[in-house]
């Protein structure tokens, strides 16, 4: 819920992202991909920099 609240945040400010488990969150049952953990936002390289003014820092 967090990384969709800080992608539309993204958004809001003209930048693209998206968000996706992180390869920590691969520990769910049976060897799948978790529902919930760690989940990194991506954007692209060129507005990295405008997105971490935008957001708070880790």
């Amino acid at each position: 819920m967090e990384a969709d609240a800080l992608c539309g945040l993204l958004r809001a400010n003209g930048i693209e992202c998206f968000h996706r488990p992180t390869d920590a969150a691969a520990g769910g049952a049976y060897g799948g991909p978790s529902a919930s953990g760690p989940t990194e936002v991506v954007v692209n390289d060129g507005d990295l920099e405008a997105a971490r003014k935008l957001l708070p820092p880790a």
